[in-house]
Order: C-alpha cells, then sequence, then structure tokens
C-alpha cells in the first residue's frame, strides 16, 4: 500500500527542532566515544560520563519527539474557521445534538443509518469518525504501521494460505496438468468494545467557536490510542485485540504457522558483550527477503537508549536520527517504532521486533463510532460516553521476527 503525504517546506519551529536533534546526537557521540575509550583502558567508564550521556540521550528522545510533533502538525488539513453551512447536514446536525443534546435534526438529516442503540447514543457522523481515527493514528504507534482493515460485521473473518500450491510453465497450446491446491486455513478478528468518557463545561458547549468535532477527537485520542497500544503489543484477545507477543514463540527454523519464531541473543537479559551488533543482523534477516523491504525495528524507549550507543566494525553508529521533519529514526537502515508497551531488556524478554507489520499485523475497525451525551451522571459536567469496535491480530506469521534476550 502507498502512501502520499505532500509536506510543505519546514518552518522556523521544524528547523530549530531539527537542528537540536542533530545537535543532541552530535554531543552524543562524542560522550559515548569517550565513554568506550576508558571502557577500553580502564575497563570502566566514569560515572560523570555515564551521567552525562543518559542526560543527552534524555534530550534526544526529548527533542525526536517536538521534531515528530510539528511534522504531525504540518501535514493536518486546516479545521479552522469551517461553519456549519460548510459541513454536511448531519455534521452539523451532530454537531448541534453535541451541544445541546438534541437528536431531532439527526433523524431529519438521516443521519443515523447506522442505528442507535437503546441508551440514546447517536452513530457519528463519517467525518468525525474518520477525524477521531485520523487522531488516533496519530498517537497509536502500532495502527501507524499494521494494515487497517473497516468491516460491518462483529467478526473478520480471513482465509490464509499455509502453502502448498504449486505452479508450472508450459506452452501457449500445450495441456494444462492440474496443479496442486494450497492449504487454508481460516483466521477470525473479533472486533471489542473500547470506550472513553470525556467531560465538558456547559460554558465550553456555549462557546461557539469551539469546534466540538475536534475537542472530542483530541479528548478521545490518547485514552484510545493507550488502550489500543497496550492490546496491539500484548492483548490476550478476550474483549480486545490480540498482541503480537501474546503468540506462542519458538526458536527461528523450529516455528510453524500460528507460531512467531526469535533470534536469542546468547546472553540472559543483556547484548552479547563482543559483537552485539551481530544479533541485531542476525534479526534484520530472519524474515524473508520479500520482508525486508519494508521492515522495521519496534521496541521501546528504554531499548532504543541501548541500541543507540552500539557501532558497526567500521565505527560508525548503527542508530542515526532523522533528516527531516516526519522522517522515522534509522537503526542499521531501517525504520525504527517506539512503542512504549514493548517490555524491557530482561531476562527472557522479547524486546525488539523487526519485521513488516503492514503484512504482519492486522487491526480491523467496525464502523461506527457511538456517542451517548450524559448530562446526568456527573453534574454539572456533561458526558460524552464514546464508544468504537475495535480487533487485531497477526495475520501472516512470517512477517514478524523476535529477539529474545536469553541464552537460547
Amino acid at each position: 500500500m502507498t502512501r502520499e503525504t505532500k509536506m510543505s517546506a519546514p518552518g522556523g519551529k521544524t528547523r530549530a527542532a531539527m537542528h537540536e536533534l542533530l545537535a543532541a546526537f552530535e554531543s552524543f557521540k562524542q560522550a559515548n566515544d569517550l565513554r568506550l575509550k576508558e571502557i577500553e583502558i580502564k575497563r570502566s567508564a566514569d560515572p560523570l560520563l555515564e551521567e552525562k550521556i543518559n542526560r543527552i540521550d534524555t534530550a534526544l528522545h526529548r527533542a525526536q519527539g517536538r521534531l515528530d510533533r510539528l511534522a504531525l502538525e504540518a501535514g493536518r488539513p486546516s479545521l479552522s474557521g469551517e461553519t456549519p453551512s460548510e459541513a454536511s447536514e448531519a455534521k452539523a446536525a451532530f454537531a448541534h445534538f453535541l451541544r445541546t443534546g438534541d437528536g431531532a435534526r439527526l433523524v431529519e438529516a438521516k443521519a443515523l443509518s447506522a442505528g442507535s442503540p437503546a441508551d440514546g447514543g447517536h452513530v457519528a457522523p463519517p467525518e468525525i469518525e474518520a477525524l477521531i481515527t485520523r487522531k488516533v493514528r496519530e498517537a497509536s504507534p502500532i495502527r501507524a504501521i499494521a494494515s487497517v482493515r473497516q468491516t460491518g460485521a462483529g467478526v473478520f473473518k480471513k482465509p490464509v494460505s499455509l502453502g502448498g500450491a504449486s505452479s508450472g510453465w508450459v506452452a501457449e497450446t500445450a495441456a494444462r496438468p492440474e496443479t496442486d491446491t494450497s492449504t487454508l486455513a481460516l483466521i477470525e478478528f473479533p472486533a471489542a468494545e473500547l470506550y472513553a468518557m470525556p467531560a465538558a463545561t456547559p460554558s465550553l458547549l456555549d462557546d461557539a467557536m469551539v469546534n466540538l468535532d475536534e475537542w472530542l477527537a483530541d479528548e478521545v485520542r490518547d485514552v484510545f490510542a493507550e488502550a489500543e497500544g497496550a492490546a496491539f503489543v500484548n492483548g490476550d484477545g478476550t474483549n480486545r485485540p490480540r498482541g503480537f507477543l501474546s503468540y506462542p514463540k519458538e526458536p527461528l527454523g523450529d516455528q510453524s504457522w500460528g507460531e512467531i519464531g526469535y533470534v536469542a541473543t546468547g546472553a540472559a537479559g543483556a547484548f552479547p558483550a563482543e559483537d552485539p551488533v551481530d544479533v541485531l543482523i542476525d534479526l534484520i534477516y530472519a524474515p524473508g527477503a520479500a520482508y525486508r523491504a519494508n521492515a522495521r525495528f519496534v521496541m521501546n524507549k528504554a531499548s532504543v537508549s541501548t541500541v543507540r550507543k552500539f557501532k558497526d566494525s567500521e565505527g560508525n553508529y548503527i542508530w542515526q536520527p532523522g533528516l527531516s521533519a516526519g522522517q522515522p529514526a534509522t537503526l542499521m537502515g531501517y525504520a525504527v517504532t517506539e512503542a512504549e508497551d514493548m517490555p524491557d531488556i530482561g531476562a527472557g524478554a522479547f524486546s525488539i521486533a523487526f519485521g513488516d507489520f503492514e503484512r504482519g499485523y492486522l487491526i480491523v475497525d467496525r464502523q461506527g463510532v457511538q456517542i451517548l451525551r450524559d448530562p446526568y451522571s456527573a453534574k454539572p459536567y456533561v458526558l460524552f460516553y464514546t464508544t468504537r469496535r475495535v480487533g487485531g491480530g497477526v495475520q501472516d506469521f512470517n512477517a514478524i521476527k523476535l529477539l529474545r534476550f536469553a541464552a537460547e
């Protein structure tokens, strides 16, 4: 799938953020080079130098986060100045419902094509649903790199091939002998309910200058993204999506369909003391060649801080910051996605994943964001009980591989 992103020239804030990131990385390299020399000579590093490197590392994370936020803001379509006359009839009617609780206009605008639950909630118009989905995608690291499907059913079913199909070459007029058929399996992705309940004051609802669509999307964004992020990584599949770390895991070469293969570091709870980069190279070549073109690393911030200190055999740092707004940092040439729900490096932990997540992990969104306006339960505040249905799981077990911090 190709995504086209039109970026304008970087503004002053973006250029400043890029300069801050690159300057911090240069300082980090200089300090870490000194640390490596001290370790080589003295077998240990000065604690004050270690503390300095940790401070610079924190500044690097902060600078990268600031640059990412500026890139997202620059890529968003402008929504300012939108008036009900410019919006769709259903959207204007829904804004009136959010402010007043009056759903009569929604019925008149025929905005309830997806139905209305018995407790009085309403299905948001497509424009608002798309706005919420976009904002959640910006804040949810796995959603941003996985495949996403829309469905109107409670369970999305997908047949997958387990192999076994054969082909053959023939002349133009030659007979076509029957070939073997592939073995198929059916995987299911049930959509579970995810909810948030932002509160608004009466004065905010009475303010005609406030764009309630944007307000609601911003309020539910972080709640939805946090819950999704945890489920897409570690979810057990019960009343939530199934995370890719919850599937059975086997050493690379021993796994079968339904299991995820892993590479061991050879050291319990750590990278090997000698040539730690080699295990990352092994992880890169664990998926097939067809998956590496669009592959990336997934790890949390603490793991990034560890691998950022590594050099290759030629003395070059294997981690590099993104050189433009919106471009992710890279590790050995592959993009790095920071997902804080990945486990820290520890004994037996699967702390780093690598692969083509667009082919490997599928997120299923059941169409229809429902909103119940509740002005009674938390007076004087008005609560907006907002629900959406989301499912997910691994769809191609060959596309994702893991690094296990263990002897084997």
